[in-house]
Parts: structure tokens; C-alpha cells; sequence
């Protein structure tokens, strides 16, 4: 069975940082670009960072850029979004999804580019 499965998500105080992990099973992620999306109750799904197959070419949502930072480990078919200085404005069920998605900076965030798509965790930014 082909999926994505995040984790790392929970509760944590303004200030705060948090590591998700997306990790891949039944298939390799190597030659997959990764993007990161979050939803809040209300919202639509944005795109917050995207990572290349090669970690060449990384993008970040301007309302994260500086904070969060994405990476990738393809021996482990695992990729990383370390979120530092959270604030309440990103609580959200983060999302990883694959996909074969060019390094452009004007497709990474669409989520229709993506194929395959983890279940989501939780991350709630709250004193």
C-alpha cells in the first residue's frame, strides 16, 4: 500500500518549535518532489514549503519563510518540516504530499500537482 504517514504534530506554547516528519511506505520518495500544506478549521489549504527531489530547490509560504524549514533524508524515504517561532496564526493539520512537480516557483503550492497525500497532524499554537 502506497502512503504518506506524518507525524511530530501536538501542542505547543507562541515561541515554540516543532518537527514534523513525513515518511513514505510501499514506495521511495528519491525521485519525488515533497510539498508541505496546512488547513485551518475555515481555510483553505495553503502550500507552506516545498523541497525537490534533490533538495536542490526549496519554496516557503512568505507567512513562514525565515521560521520553518523543510529537508529530506531519501535513504529514509523521510522528509522534515522544522517549525521554529510558532505562533497561534499556524495551527493548522500540517499535510506532506508527493508528487512529480516541477521547480517552479508558481506551481509548488498548487495541491492539484501532488498524487499522493499523508492523513495529517495536528499542531495547535496556544499558551
Amino acid at each position: 500500500q502506497l502512503q504518506l504517514v506524518e507525524s511530530g504534530g501536538g501542542l505547543v506554547q507562541p515561541g515554540g518549535s516543532l518537527r514534523l516528519s513525513c515518511a513514505a511506505s510501499g514506495f521511495r520518495l528519491d525521485n519525488l518532489a515533497i510539498g508541505w500544506f496546512r488547513q485551518a478549521p475555515g481555510k483553505e489549504r495553503e502550500g507552506v514549503a516545498y523541497i525537490s527531489p534533490n533538495s536542490g530547490t526549496t519554496y516557503y509560504a512568505d507567512s513562514v519563510k525565515g521560521r520553518f524549514t523543510t529537508s529530506r533524508d531519501n535513504a529514509k524515504s523521510t522528509v522534515y518540516l522544522q517549525m521554529n517561532s510558532l505562533k497561534p496564526e499556524d495551527t493548522a493539520v500540517y499535510f506532506c504530499a508527493a508528487g512529480v512537480v516541477r521547480s517552479t516557483g508558481s506551481t509548488w503550492y498548487m495541491a492539484s500537482k501532488y498524487v499522493y497525500w499523508g492523513q495529517g497532524t495536528q499542531v495547535t499554537v496556544s499558551s
